[in-house]
């Protein structure tokens, strides 16, 4: 999020800087153009923060025992192939056992290790 706050505000000055130096602009129209860049700057704003807020809402937890392969194909870096993998290793009685098992490469057990549970 701060590369994305950081690119906004470069976008900002950019902006900023050729509405300043446009020729033959009087100081109302300049005013007016610095208004539109500044509101179109904080809608833009508003729909990242959304974004974010909603990304960070989605992480719900998915059962390995349980869960469709569709389900297990939302989880980043599993692909349908892998997922189909996920349930032809099923029964899991602990969600490591996808690394132990050879199912998944340590790297691609930690991008969802957070998002994925057992229930027995």
């Amino acid at each position: 999020m701060p590369i994305r706050l950081v690119y906004l505000v470069l976008l900002s000055s950019i902006l900023a800087t050729c509405a300043a130096c446009a020729p033959n602009q009087s100081p109302d129209q300049l005013r007016e153009k610095t208004a539109e860049a500044t509101a179109s700057l904080k809608r833009d704003t508003k729909a990242v923060a959304e974004g974010v807020k909603e990304g960070l809402s989605n992480k719900r937890s998915v059962d390995l025992n349980k869960a469709s392969k569709d389900d297990l194909a939302s989880l980043p870096g599993i692909s349908s192939q892998k997922a189909a993998r996920i349930i032809a290793e099923r029964p899991y009685a602990s969600a490591h056992q996808l690394v132990t098992r050879h199912v998944l490469s340590e790297a691609e057990y930690s991008q969802i290790q957070d998002r994925v549970v057992v229930d027995r």
